[in-house]
């Protein structure tokens, strides 16, 4: 069951050629990389594209924390391989800190809280 929604940006090298192959490489990820995810406790994973802007919103259950995904990524060599991979397509966004991928986004408004 769905308790946490996250969602989080990062930019793509503004190289075409690069942006297709990084698309082409998720229209079907590595099966570990799905596993990976699932056992992490998310349980959907969409990734949007404007531009060079991607858009990543996770809705896991209440076993998912980013430390543990951490944790379970740093452990696994299939995941450590793909997300070396991913970074040769990967820009980080201008006020990232040295490393830093997928940055977590601000909820600035919600239909809910507003009606």
């Amino acid at each position: 069951m769905v308790t946490q929604k996250y969602c989080l940006a990062l930019d793509l090298n503004e190289d075409p050629n690069l942006m297709a192959e990084y698309k082409k490489y998720h229209e079907k990820i590595w099966p570990e990389i799905t596993e990976s995810i699932v056992g992490s406790g998310i349980e959907n994973l969409d990734i949007y594209c404007v531009g060079n802007r991607m858009f990543m919103i996770i809705e896991a259950n209440e076993t998912f924390t980013f430390e543990r995904k951490g944790e379970m990524d740093a452990n696994n060599p299939i995941v450590q391989k793909w997300e070396e991979l991913m970074w040769k397509y990967q820009k980080a966004l201008p006020w990232a800190k040295e490393g830093e991928k997928w940055m977590m986004m601000e909820k600035i408004f919600d239909l809910h809280k507003n009606r």
